[in-house]
Parts: C-alpha cells; structure tokens; sequence
C-alpha cells in the first residue's frame, strides 16, 4: 500500500472508530435500545434485513424516484434558466416563481402535491421540485458569467446559435452546472426520502422508515438511516468521479 493511500485509510478508520466508540458509550449509558441501540445490534438488525427481497427492492425503487426527480428537475432547472436570461418576459414572470419555490419548506410540498399526485409519484415530484431552482440558479449565474468580449468575437465571425452555444456557453457554464448538480443531488436525495417518509409509498425506504418508527423497531430505524447514508455517500462519490472526469474532457 503506497503512503499516500495510507494516510487516506488513516483518515477514514480513525474519525470511524471513534464515533462508533462515541455511540457504543451512548448506548451502554442510555441502555435502553428503545431509545438508542448499540451498533452491533444495528448491525445484526442490518444483516437481517439485507437478505429479504424488500429490502433491495426498496432500496432499487427509492433510487429510481429520486434519480427520475433529479434529471427531470435539472432539466427543467436548465431550460428555465436559458429561458429567463435570453427573454425579459420569461424573467419577469417566471424568477419571482422559482424563488417562491426555492423558499417554500419542503414539507409544506409534501404535503401540497399529496392532494394532486399519486403517492408512488410524489417522491419524485418532490425531489426535482427542489433541485429546479437549484439548477436555475447556478446556470443563471454561469450564463451572466459568460465572457462578452468571446460573445462579441462569436458574432464578428457570424457563429451559427449552436456553435455559440458549443464553443463558448458549454465551457463557461460547465463549471456552474457540475457545482449545481451536486448540490441539487444532496437535496433530491433527503427530500425524495422525506416524501417517501410522509407519503410512504408500497416499496420505498421511506416506507420503512415509516414502519419501522410505528412499530418501535428502533434498531430497524437506525438500520435503515445507515442505508441512506451509505448509499448517498457511494452516489455522491461516483457523481462527483464522473463530474470530474467530464470537466477534465475525458
């Protein structure tokens, strides 16, 4: 194992051991797990739930809806946000809308789009009305960064509106769009979750959550929030990995 990748295991093991040790002192005082297990038996708890078809079913559905509410939204969040910079009417009439969304509490949406959406949809729904203004906001930024001087040079040669957008808007917003997306993929995820939670659909973690809070399993609880962590941990690397990869050109 090389230094470099030593120091990095360091700095993983380390921080671990410790908050493991933190919550296994938390659980030998409280002792009640009730109120708060011991990590070996979230782990066990863990381990029994991994071998059932519902838990991965569960997990697969809950991806599928917030992957879904995480492009549509981003698309959408693009789209508008070409739409309010190149057009003074759409901005006049559309930005105020965004930030209503962007400032309105998730939970009050949840609870809004429970009247309209059917529930197996409402996660997704959730999630890509979060990442919208998220999107809209950090591509909006990146279209008034755009170099004038290269807009100016883009109209002496008489670039066609797809060169332009290829050759000078595609580069310059790059930057803004992989930030924006990484943030809205945070939000999508712990807003998918939450509607999840609220409007439990059949096969959804959320719905577990939900199940497993009404029942008193409290170890299943914690078991379940540890898949959510872990999974939003191993997404966001990837994206992050890919992100870069496509801003490098690779």
């Amino acid at each position: 194992m090389s230094r470099d990748r030593l120091k990095k295991s360091i700095r993983i093991v380390i921080p671990l051991a410790f908050w493991l040790g933190v919550w296994q002192l938390a659980a030998l005082w409280v002792d009640l797990e009730l109120l708060l297990p011991a990590p070996l038996t979230v782990w066990d708890s863990l381990r029994a739930l991994a071998v059932t078809q519902t838990f991965w079913l569960s997990a697969l559905f809950t991806l599928l809806r917030v992957a879904l509410g995480l492009l549509g939204g981003s698309l959408l969040g693009v789209l508008l946000a070409f739409l309010t910079h190149f057009s003074n009417w759409a901005s006049l009439l559309l930005a105020p809308a965004i930030r209503v969304v962007r400032a309105t509490p998730v939970v009050s949406f949840i609870l809004l789009v429970y009247l309209w959406v059917a529930r197996a949809n409402i996660p997704g729904v959730i999630a890509g009305l979060m990442v919208l203004p998220v999107m809209w906001g950090s591509v909006s930024g990146g279209l008034s960064a755009v170099d004038g001087q290269l807009l100016e040079l883009a109209r002496a040669y008489r670039f066609s509106p797809w060169k332009t957008l290829r050759l000078i808007y595609l580069p310059s917003l790059r930057p803004h769009f992989t930030a924006g997306f990484l943030t809205a993929f945070g939000l999508a995820w712990k807003s998918g979750v939450a509607a999840e939670v609220l409007c439990p659909p059949r096969l959804a973690i959320g719905a577990r959550i939900q199940q497993a809070r009404l029942a008193l399993e409290t170890a299943d609880l914690f078991a379940w929030t540890l898949v959510i962590l872990a999974l939003s941990l191993a997404l966001e690397a990837l994206l992050r990995r890919a992100l870069k990869r496509w801003g490098a050109g690779v």
